[in-house]
């Protein structure tokens, strides 16, 4: 964890190369185990980042009938890796526009389909595909609206379909060797956690000609914490949300605009068409979250502010017995410790090393975000053979992409507390994990 998430999401393509839940897939076998016919996948996104997918699907060892894309370099270039890596054999191509996808997904020989797109239309594509019958991995964020929260729970729930969220901060090595200390009882009782994604993406949100990218339509269009996923999912797995808890309620706060419109006032001459953009997003955001059990979590989210970049996402953690702070990658047990003094997590990097890592080294090794994304797309293979359930499901996907509108929503009221819907219909207590 100590390069940057997009930083290294933008590489992937170059190179082309958590509680409970998590550990119970050990039970199942790994891809390169299977032996039954290969699932067939259609990829809707061949940019950098759905191309990176493409490449690790196909790695391990997937049939690829169909991709989409609306630029048709990305898409050619994407056939070509195809049919590359499978004796000449050239997916189908849809390239005719934004619901062109529709198209694609009435084929007969698609099994699932990975979403790399825009997260504007990640939860509308993932609705459609599991309504065409399509088992879905979606890239993060779920989705912008409460009514789209509600929108995944409803199709995966009506039709059955795998719907499983890629959030690849889950897999990261200390996120899960955190895991695995929890399972065994060293943090006592979690009281308190803080997280953030705090990442300088300032150039990532124009053109080179100073349009905008969908990362800075985000910005121009909605107010709140437009990424939250990266930092609540490890927090949420860690403090069994959906599964023994939940989220109830957040109040956020914000900053102004200060950073993002000097960045564009010093980028952009003055008559440039940019300098006239009014954005709805701040520079930062502060989400308090409140849960069923009395747990709160204080979520941050900045990507306009000027800072190196050293992680993209920390994480701390109090318990009853334990304190974590990813920040400074230490750790303080009580009863192991000695006195009150910090100890370096990887200290007990050999202890309590997560069993998925243990198994997995050698595949997860140099695959994109330290590792995160080799499993992201070998759990979703592995649930689609084994019907399910996933990790990460509709359910969590939307009750950590929720905070977007409902932080929007705290913000324009002046603070006001927001209620945070209990996707699970009452469940929440009794759900359980894999490993349940």
């Amino acid at each position: 964890m100590t390069t940057g998430h997009d930083q290294l999401a933008r590489r992937d393509v170059l190179r082309m190369g958590a509680a409970s839940g998590l550990a119970a897939a050990l039970a199942r076998p790994s891809l390169a185990e299977e032996k039954s016919t290969p699932i067939r996948i259609g990829v809707i996104g061949v940019g950098a980042r759905g191309t990176y997918l493409l490449q690790l699907a196909l790695q391990a060892g997937v049939e690829v009938p169909a991709l989409c894309d609306i630029k048709p370099p990305h898409l050619n270039r994407a056939i070509d890796l195809v049919a590359k890596a499978r004796d000449g054999k050239k997916p189908a191509g849809y390239s005719q526009g934004p619901k062109d996808y529709q198209r694609m997904l009435q084929r007969d020989d698609l099994d699932a389909v990975i979403l790399g797109t825009p997260m504007q239309v990640h939860a509308t594509m993932a609705i459609d595909a599991m309504r065409a019958g399509k088992h879905v991995l979606s890239e993060v964020a779920a989705a912008m609206t409460v009514d789209e929260c509600w929108g995944l729970v409803r199709a995966a729930e009506e039709t059955g379909k795998i719907y499983m969220l890629a959030e690849n901060c889950c897999y990261f090595q200390p996120v899960m060797l955190i895991t695995n200390m929890l399972a065994k009882g060293l943090f006592g009782e979690l009281t308190y956690a803080e997280c953030g994604y705090v990442h300088d993406c300032r150039s990532l949100m124009f053109e080179g000609d100073g349009t905008l990218t969908w990362r800075g339509e985000m910005l121009r269009d909605y107010l709140g914490n437009l990424y939250p996923t990266h930092a609540i999912g490890p927090v949420a797995q860690w403090m069994d949300i959906n599964r023994g808890d939940r989220m109830v309620s957040l109040v956020a706060a914000a900053t102004g605009r200060s950073n993002l419109v000097d960045y564009v006032r010093r980028r952009f001459p003055k008559d440039h068409p940019a300098q006239q953009i009014q954005f709805r997003s701040t520079d930062s955001v502060t989400t308090l979250i409140r849960t069923a059990k009395g747990k709160l979590i204080d979520l941050r989210y900045d990507i306009s502010s000027p800072r190196p970049v050293v992680s993209t996402t920390y994480y701390s953690l109090q318990g009853t017995r334990a304190s974590y702070e990813s920040r400074i990658d230490s750790i303080w047990i009580e009863g192991r410790s000695q006195g009150h003094a910090w100890e370096p997590t990887s200290k007990y990097a050999n202890e309590f090393e997560h069993p998925m890592w243990s198994r997995f080294r050698e595949q997860a090794a140099g695959t994109g975000h330290g590792g995160g994304d080799f499993f992201v797309v070998n759990e979703f293979l592995k649930t689609v053979r084994s019907g399910g359930p996933p990790p990460i499901d509709a359910c969590d996907a939307a009750a950590w992409s929720v905070v977007i509108p409902l932080s929007g929503k705290s913000i324009a009221e002046g603070g006001t507390p927001q209620e945070i819907p209990d996707f699970t219909r009452g469940k929440w207590e009794t759900r359980k994990g894999l490993a349940g």
